[in-house]
């Protein structure tokens, strides 16, 4: 660039800058800037944004439970998808704030940062989003109605895309005290309005855990029981993290019955725990602060896993158990096969990103760590049984992982990006552009070969599978690496797997398709075999679905021809519209086809069903809540059938595939 044109770009660039002055800031008032920028404060506007806003609502009420003023909250997803919150706590302050010149209640309503979990005299602790939960809720809504219950008399005030629409009326009497927010989200905002009751339950049912004793209920009035009564669920729980514990164990083989429990406080920290090993291969911690799940961990974590390594490292030393070992224990040794729960209060929490996700105190880190080993040394003097179990598990699972190293050794080697070549079976595509690119995982070498003819060659690579694969939940690490069907999927995908510290860690920025599809039968057998497959990916290639990259593809059931006219069904329903469309009611003017594997489809139709992304429907595997995502594949795969048996009679009925 010459001289001249540096300095007429320089004079450009001045004339420009001349344009921004103070007219050009805009200064958003009162909840403007939640309406304007919602993702900043729910996380998205989607489907998980939408039950956040009722999730900070009842964390008001759940502040109120701890402050030990509230002990019944209920609520209601109405037949419009609003909400109903409801609580026996001592209601919002309603008289007049002086600064703000409105009723406290219209302050807390309406402004950000306002509220008294602020306030150290009224809240010790308290969870919610920084004090902007109920407000943001109530700037989100097209409509909101708050209803509170205080000395003796009942005050309302309506609301509507955070504006009051009047000022705070006494509407009534009452021998009771309590809140009640009843609010519909704003459609013009959301993409997705309906509440779903399964994430709803979820949530009530880990807040009745986190906060023994007191009483959540959950009510759908969209679905009624032969009975006109509406959908009703209850969660309590006397023992807590107890029986937290033993719910996310349920499909687990346990090493003893009951679980360690530690309920203490120490610097004035109040340190709940509960854990117990089982035979599984898994790491199941679960940490919260305030009740808010912090999935990335924190100084509480970190404290945790400190205490309980030292601790039993030192107990194994003095036991002589360790002697004979020929390699060193890791600090992961101590931790698989165990689930736990550790849940802290913290009057001034610290948290790392505004989704709360980790927590930063560093002065919580040595009391959970000195009051874990405490604990731990106690039990393991009091339990020797239990004690043994412990250490001889931890001493298998080194052994394990050292075996697994060189097992894992071994499938680097052979991967692709190591000159191994790929997998004989693979069917590979011609594009090399990993994001246009497609693996189907096929179920057998038939429905793989019908797949291999009736693919796009360009961009679609065919994977056939032998049979059933290993199931990983049962299975160690060392055995996993050694199955075939395993090896050929990690070379087929290009990606490099472990390190010393994690065995497991998977490296996917070499991933070559970015697509994985999983094409089973549609049968109990395919169901089966892709659950395998998702308990696989979900437990070692985590990665490949945080990243949107797995997806299941949906064969059709049944082919509906009526002379020349052919349409295929999904689902028994469909089957049953096409008898009433193309027979006119009369199943026998037709010849219906049940597919009982892919195999019995040629080519043409394998494309046309289930290929041809023009008319396709697949379904992203996706994980809302990764807790319930591991209690549930721990039990579909373990060894007990109980409540797997449970699980499928209730959900069978409402398995469906999303058109």
């Amino acid at each position: 660039m010459t001289e001249k044109e540096i300095k007429k770009n320089a004079g450009n660039f001045e004339n420009n800058n001349n344009d921004y002055s103070a007219d050009s800031i805009q200064v958003l008032e009162g909840l403007e800037a939640v309406r304007k920028r919602p993702a900043m404060y729910i996380g998205d506007v989607g489907e998980r944004g939408l039950h956040h806003l009722v999730y900070e609502v009842v964390d008001n009420s759940i502040d109120e439970a701890l402050a030990g003023y509230c002990k019944n909250i209920i609520v209601t997803i109405n037949e419009n998808n609003s909400i109903t919150v409801e609580d026996d706590g001592r209601g919002i302050p309603i008289d007049f704030h002086e600064k703000e010149q409105k009723s406290a209640l219209e302050v807390v309503m309406t402004v950000l940062h306002a509220g008294g979990k602020f306030n150290k005299e009224s809240y010790k602790v308290s969870g919610g989003l920084h004090g902007v939960g109920v407000s943001c809720v109530n700037a989100l809504s097209k409509k909101l109605i708050a209803t509170v219950r205080r000395d003796g008399k009942t005050y309302s005030q309506e609301y509507s895309k955070g504006f009051a629409l009047d000022n705070v009326k006494e509407i009534g009497t009452s021998t009771n005290t309590g809140t009640t927010i009843e609010f519909l989200p704003d459609d013009s905002i959301f993409i997705h309005t309906e509440y779903k009751f399964d994430i709803l339950a979820v949530r009530m049912r880990e807040l009745a855990y986190l906060n023994k004793g007191i009483y959540l209920t959950l009510i759908d009035k969209r679905e009624l029981d032969v009975d006109n009564n509406p959908k009703t669920k209850q969660f309590h729980s006397e023992k807590g993290l107890i029986e937290f514990v033993d719910y996310l164990d349920e499909g687990r083989e346990k090493l003893f019955a009951v679980p360690i429990y530690l309920e203490t406080e120490k610097n004035g920290i109040p340190i709940e725990l509960a854990l117990r090993y089982n035979t599984g291969y898994t790491e199941n911690i679960h940490s919260y602060v305030n009740n808010i799940n912090t999935i990335e961990g924190g100084q509480h974590l970190t404290g945790f896993r400190r205490g309980l390594t030292t601790t039993l490292k030192s107990f194994a030393d003095k036991s002589g158990a360790l002697a004979k070992l020929k390699f060193d224990i890791d600090a992961a040794d101590f931790r698989e096969g165990l689930t736990a729960v550790i849940s802290v209060k913290v009057q001034e929490p610290q948290f790392e990103g505004q989704t709360k996700t980790k927590l930063g105190n560093e002065d919580v880190q040595a009391p959970v760590s000195q009051s874990v080993s405490t604990a731990l040394e106690n039990y393991l003097e009091e339990n020797p049984k239990e004690a043994k179990l412990i250490i001889d598990k931890v001493i298998l699972a080194a052994t394990a992982r050292n075996a697994a190293r060189k097992a894992r050794e071994l499938v680097q080697r052979k991967n692709v990006l190591t000159g191994g070549g790929l997998p004989g079976k693979l069917a590979d595509c011609s594009d090399r552009d990993a994001v246009n690119c497609e693996l189907y995982l096929v179920e057998g070498d038939s429905a793989g070969g019908s797949a291999k003819q009736g693919r796009n060659r360009n961009f679609q690579a065919i994977l056939p599978l032998r049979g059933k694969i290993l199931n990983v939940e049962k299975a160690m690490d060392h055995k996993v690496f050694d199955s075939e069907e395993i090896k050929n999927i990690y070379t087929a995908l290009g990606v490099t797997i472990g390190t010393e510290e994690d065995s497991k860690e998977l490296n996917i920025e070499k991933l070559r398709y970015h697509k994985v599809i999983i094409m089973t039968d549609a049968d109990v057998d395919g169901s089966h075999i892709a659950t395998l497959i998702m308990t696989f990916f979900f437990r070692f290639m985590r990665p490949i679905i945080d990243a949107g990259h797995l997806y299941i593809a949906t064969p059709p059931l049944y082919l509906v021809k009526r002379g020349k006219q052919e349409q295929y069904a999904w689902t028994e329903s469909q089957r049953l519209e096409l008898v009433g469309t193309l027979g006119k009611g009369n199943e026998n003017a037709l010849h219906i086809q049940r597919y009982k594997g892919l195999g019995e489809m040629n080519p043409e139709q394998l494309w046309d069903t289930t290929m041809n992304p023009a008319t396709r429907t697949l379904r992203k595997v996706s994980i809302d809540n990764a807790m319930e995502a591991d209690r549930i594949f721990a039990m579909l795969m373990g060894d007990e059938v109980a409540p797997r048996r449970e699980f499928i009679e209730a959900n069978a009925t409402y398995a469906k595939i999303d058109a």
